[in-house]
């Protein structure tokens, strides 16, 4: 029998996803002195992040789903967990050594477990695929600031539709909520709270049927399922109304090959261990057949899943010769945790290789959670307290403790600098706006942090005409565009975007599936994308590094990030009810989040 070799990207495990359930199954394996290692595509947290409240987790009064899952992460890095911001788009599971494609390159791990949760489901009433971001929306967080003073519909009758009710109540004048059934199907301790709010009405026994308008939603019809009366509701002397789909998940399971036996729904088949019909494979969270979908189910099935998985690898250690790949491990206390935490990631992480936790999760810790906790406009103000200091503003910055970016953000990103091939020119295009004051000050306090970042103003010879300002745009050394800009001072979860940008011009940047690839370079004339994004918006930074990763593989593309809270006009022009919020070629306007193979597709059908 020959022995396998220990490789860099070999690992014990490889969890898909990092929601509560993949978190728990890091902590569990790592602890147990695994070598381990976190692929996740967007958030880490998942879904849980955008809940404001939580109040019925073991042990802990009240919470909310972006620090639970912060401190999950935290606890399994601290025990030696790796992270890596990578989307991964094929597997080979059947063998020993199971082998996972990303868009980081290749990993290889003795075990795998699935938990990529599920996307909220959507209903198909007539109009919804029409006036998605136009006043069908999905998050509240996301959208709600879209439709302060105007009636909002919510359309759902479990626990998700009754806490984002309560949440839209922030904005709205009058909250809906329109339920199927003749109850809610959430406990009645959490419907109950409905009554503390007068702005709020439930209609029960009743579906929504259609939707429709003109620029946005004005008119909805509604049936009731006991009478089979309909009636239609009009938007009178209001511009719009809002309708909130939160009608239950889909399970994240499409990208999964048949080897892997699911049910009729799409969801994975697993035994009371969590093990999937194959040997090595266990799947945890929403995207497992289960009764209940919470977060503690999720905790309980990732640490049953690697309990199993623990005995699994370690025969194959022995049949396969692999020596222990954890040989030593200094296990952080907890009161020390909260102090290096942070900078521990970008010295484990690697942004080429093993982990981007110090971009996407870590830049953006107390960042996000203070954008979520406000929305466009407000949002702004909130995520630069956090993330840069006690202010935004760049004078108070200057003399400030932390100045724009926290120490701990920098010292993470030293490490992220210190990965790049080639220096970064930032270009600043500016005006007589108080942003391009904020947009000087970050810039300088960035170009202090690397001999690989500089910066300039853009000269008084070259022409502005067709940009908007202000923006930061990334260049080349030599001066040459890279395509990307960024129109205003990136904060909250857009923070992760700008890094990442700037990782891809200096090199060697995220790899790209490689049909994929070739996709984005067939374009053979110009494309101009436009995403118009709110730093309280979760999926809005999938969508804007989607716009990236194109524009640094092709040069026909421009992907420009606008941040709605400075650019009004831009949503009035494009109707615009709902992030991310997608413009190509200032014509065709495409709502939703959208990953680099949703993008490739577009720009297939719309750019040549």
């Amino acid at each position: 029998m020959n022995a396998v070799k220990a490789e860099e990207n070999l690992y014990d495990l490889a969890v898909v996803g990092g929601g509560p359930a993949g978190l728990t199954a890091a902590l569990y394996m790592a602890r147990a002195k695994y070598r381990v290692l976190v692929l996740e595509k967007a958030e880490i947290g998942g879904q849980i992040t955008i809940t404001a409240e939580i109040v019925n987790y073991p042990g802990i009064v009240k919470t909310s789903g972006k620090e639970l899952t912060e401190n999950m992460r935290r606890q399994a890095e601290n025990f030696g967990a790796e992270f890596a911001a990578a989307e991964v788009f094929a597997m080979e599971l059947t063998g020993d050594i199971k082998i996972l494609r990303t868009t980081k390159g290749e990993y290889r791990a003795l075990g795998v477990i699935l938990a990529t949760g599920a996307n909220p489901r959507k209903l198909g009433f007539k109009g919804e695929r029409e006036f998605q971001g136009r006043g069908v929306a999905y998050c509240a967080t996301c959208d709600g600031e879209f439709f302060s003073g105007l009636h909002v519909f919510v359309i759902g009758g479990g626990f998700a539709a009754v806490e984002e009710g309560i949440f839209l109540t922030k904005y709205a004048k009058k909250v809906t909520i329109i339920v199927r059934k003749n109850e809610f199907s959430c406990a009645r301790t959490v419907s109950d709270q409905l009554e503390n709010y007068g702005n709020i009405e439930v209609l029960f026994e009743t579906e929504l049927l259609e939707v429709g308008g003109q620029d946005i939603v004005t008119y909805a019809r509604f049936r009731n399922n006991r009478t089979q009366k309909e009636w239609v509701h009009e938007a009178g002397d209001d511009p719009g109304f809002g309708v909130f789909v939160f009608a239950g998940y889909v399970p994240n399971t499409d990208w999964i090959g048949p080897e892997v036996k699911k049910d009729a729904h799409g969801y994975l088949l697993t035994d009371h261990d969590q093990k999937t019909n194959l040997d090595g494979v266990y799947a945890a969270g929403d995207v497992c057949v289960k009764n209940l979908r919470q977060v503690v189910t999720a905790v309980s099935d990732g640490a049953a899943a690697a309990a199993s998985l623990e005995k699994v690898v370690s025969e194959l250690h022995a049949k396969l010769g692999i020596p222990e790949l954890v040989s030593e491990r200094k296990v952080q206390q907890p009161e020390k945790a909260e102090l290096s935490g942070k900078a521990e990631s970008s010295v484990k992480a690697e942004l080429s290789g093993k982990a981007e936790s110090s971009v996407k999760t870590e830049l953006s810790g107390k960042a996000e959670t203070a954008a979520k906790t406000e929305l466009p406009g407000k949002a702004e103000t909130a995520a630069k307290t956090e993330l840069f200091g006690k202010t935004g503003s760049p004078a108070a910055a200057e003399n400030s403790g932390d100045g724009f970016l926290s120490s701990q953000v920098r010292e993470q990103l030293q490490g992220v600098f210190a990965k790049f091939s080639q220096p970064v020119l930032l270009k600043a295009w500016l005006n007589e706006e108080p942003l391009s004051g904020e947009i000087t000050g970050f810039l300088r306090e960035l170009e202090g942090m690397s001999d690989k970042l500089t910066w300039k103003k853009a000269e008084a010879g070259e022409s502005a005409e067709g940009r908007i300002l202000p923006s930061i745009e990334l260049c080349y050394p030599d001066g040459r565009s890279s395509g990307i800009q960024f129109h205003g001072v990136p904060g909250g979860h857009e923070f992760n975007s700008f890094v990442i940008a700037l990782y891809n011009v200096a090199g060697p940047g995220q790899e790209i599936q490689q049909e994929i690839k070739e996709q984005i370079e067939k374009l053979d004339r110009p494309v101009n994308l436009k995403v118009l994004v709110s730093l309280s918006c979760t999926m809005c930074p999938d969508t804007v590094m989607a716009a990236q990763k194109a524009a640094a593989v092709s040069e026909y593309v421009e992907a420009e990030m606008f941040d709605l809270a400075h650019f009004p006009k831009l949503k009035e022009k494009y109707k615009v009810m709902s992030v991310p919020c997608m413009i190509l070629n200032d014509e065709k306007v495409f709502f939703g989040k959208k990953g680099i193979g949703d993008l490739a597709a577009i720009l297939s059908e719309n750019g040549n």
